[in-house]
């Protein structure tokens, strides 16, 4: 099976650079594509004029269908999967997912498809290893770590702040939002590593989990 990832950004990528073959393993391929930021669904499921607007949601009609028409080629035994992984945000799930489909059952040929969605945001998934936060932090303040409830809505990014950043996330919020995605890509570059991703406890990277493997097996 080939997986073709898009990701809303440059952190999301490096995460799921390393994430990715503890779950799939060496016999399957893919690639991870990122955007700049999330966007949103354009009102208008045709075609986006904009190609060069690397926004992942504005961009999501014209990828789908390009990925439709390019899988539609492939041999019966090179099958290819699109994995969406996005943050939540202060989004309704069912609303968002529903949103997804709609674009999703507009292609035609329609792509091999699975919406992974963080909640709320790509950072709940290493907090869902605390064990992998603590290996790449070994000064993290543990009660900060402990208090998190897996995928709650609590404003994510800035509770693994307040565990790992010198002055928390009051302190890294005041330096502006470079510096915040700096922050979020060296959080990835060093936690992804240690994470086993059989334990993870974050509901929704279960859920990413279980899609690829289940993908995967299908293919074999």
């Amino acid at each position: 099976m080939h997986f073709e990832i898009l990701v809303e950004d440059q952190s999301g990528k490096k995460a799921l650079d390393i994430l990715v073959p503890k779950i799939i393993g060496a016999d399957h391929t893919f690639n991870v594509h990122s955007y700049k930021g999330i966007g949103r669904i354009p009102k208008n499921l045709g075609v986006n004029e904009n190609a060069g607007k690397r926004i992942l949601l504005d961009q999501l009609p014209r990828l789908l269908q390009g990925y439709g028409n390019a899988f539609s080629r492939y041999p019966a035994d090179c099958p290819a999967a699109v994995i969406l992984v996005c943050d939540l945000d202060n989004k309704c799930l069912h609303t968002f997912r529903q949103e997804l489909f709609n674009i999703l059952n507009a292609c035609n040929p329609r792509p091999e498809t699975r919406f992974c969605i963080a909640i709320e945001e790509g950072e709940a998934w290493f907090l869902g290893d605390i064990a992998a936060v603590k290996s790449a932090y070994p000064k993290a303040k543990t009660p900060v770590l402990n208090s998190y409830v897996n995928d709650s809505i609590c404003g994510t990014w800035e509770r693994l702040a307040d565990a790992v950043f010198i002055g928390g996330s009051t302190a890294l919020s005041a330096k502006g939002w470079q510096a915040i995605g700096a922050e979020k890509s060296q959080w990835s570059e060093k936690i992804s590593p240690h994470m086993n991703v059989l334990i993870n406890e974050s509901p929704s990277f279960a859920y990413f989990r279980e899609q690829l493997l289940e993908l995967a097996e299908a293919a074999n």
